[in-house]
């Protein structure tokens, strides 16, 4: 057989093939072509409609919008350990206020308190480790508008934007309130500088805290030694390290508050801090020298060493924003001197002047019009 009767052999068989196909084609379906078809016909009936719906927006001058999720995750209010940790140290540490209305309005206290970090020596970069604790929404907006790391820490039923006055029944739940939430910061893993918004930070603290301490507390009235338990210590400032004993004993602390009804988490720390309970967990406990870490209590006397100074022995917003500002114009006409006037000048504070431990003996004589509780009795 030759070559052109091959080829033409096989091309009549293709025809064949070809018109078989066509003709089944043209009869009954394959089964496997029927799913096939019935997708494109699906396809086909979505992609008028999506057209159909284009057209009836375009037609209601409506662009098509598209829901950002992102947008919507952004509004969401962070959770605490997702705060600490991008505030944190590379050891863990974080710097902590909190923060109500009153003391969040612009011109009040925590205007001055970013104010001292920048004024300060070595104070700016720690404001990168500042989480600050809104108690109310004002706060927690403000805050916002100030600064990176805000936590928001509403307390159901608990109005804490008012200015909550020395000893009434806001301030006893607030500083509870505080209590509570320290010790989830310690259960977190973290160590933690804590510092009420009315301490100016005009050095680094922690060149001068103690290395081996658990748990380190500032004093309205300090004694001469840090591990005399006759120290009077003051809440507002306290460098307190993540460990078991510390743990145990902020669950002490919190739960003391029961114990004795009436009294704010201060003085219960000073009936607490010589009871066996913290012998027996070992904690190390250590109490701030008012030379570096002073207050209106007791101010620091040579400002060369002063790290911090707390507005104190203070009642009213006034008298403490009034001493407040006297404090950092004190310290930046201090800073502005040759550095042998520093050494030698003898420059100390103005300050107190409108606060004083007399004010708030007057006010414990007075009748407070929020009802507090006296000490001893139980409040709600």
């Amino acid at each position: 057989m030759n070559l052109s009767h091959r080829v033409g052999s096989r091309f009549h068989t293709a025809r064949l093939e070809a018109s078989s196909s066509a003709n089944n084609s043209s009869g009954e379906m394959s089964p496997r072509s029927i799913p096939v078809r019935r997708a494109a016909l699906f396809l086909a009936a979505i992609s008028i409609s999506c057209f159909l719906l284009y057209r009836a927006a375009d037609s209601l001058s409506l662009s098509p919008r598209i829901f950002d999720f992102s947008t919507y995750l952004d509004d969401e209010e962070p959770n605490l350990e997702n705060v600490l940790r991008k505030a944190a140290t590379r050891d863990r540490t974080v710097i902590l206020t909190t923060l109500n209305a009153a003391w969040a309005a612009p011109g009040s206290v925590i205007d001055l308190f970013f104010e001292s970090f920048k004024i300060g020596e070595e104070t700016s970069q720690i404001l990168d480790h500042l989480v600050i604790i809104a108690l109310d929404a004002k706060a927690y907006s403000r805050c916002l508008q100030l600064h990176k790391h805000c936590f928001s820490l509403v307390t159901e039923g608990v109005d804490f934007s008012r200015e909550a006055y020395f000893m009434t029944r806001s301030y006893l739940k607030m500083m509870w309130r505080r209590i509570d939430l320290l010790r989830s910061v310690l259960e977190l893993g973290y160590n933690f500088v804590f510092t009420d918004a009315d301490v100016m930070w005009f050095r680094n603290p922690f060149p001068r805290f103690y290395m081996y301490a658990d748990f380190q507390i500032a004093c309205d009235h300090y004694l001469g030694r840090s591990n005399d338990l006759h120290n009077r210590p003051n809440g507002g400032f306290n460098f307190v390290r993540s460990n078991n004993r510390t743990i145990l004993f902020y669950k002490y602390w919190y739960a003391s508050r029961l114990r004795f009804p009436g009294y704010h988490d201060q003085d219960v720390l000073n009936f607490l801090k010589t009871e066996p309970f913290v012998f027996r967990i070992g904690l190390k406990m250590r109490f701030l020298n008012t030379a570096y870490f002073g207050g209106l209590c007791e101010p620091s006397r040579d400002m060369n060493l002063v790290r911090t100074m707390h507005a104190n022995c203070c009642y009213g917003m006034e008298s403490k924003l009034h001493d407040l500002r006297i404090m950092l114009q004190d310290w930046k006409d201090f800073m502005s001197l040759p550095l042998h006037l520093k050494q030698s000048s003898g420059f100390s504070w103005k300050v107190p002047q409108n606060c004083s431990l007399d004010s708030l003996r007057r006010y414990d004589e007075s009748v407070d019009d929020e009802g507090s509780d006296p000490p001893g009795e139980s409040q709600d």
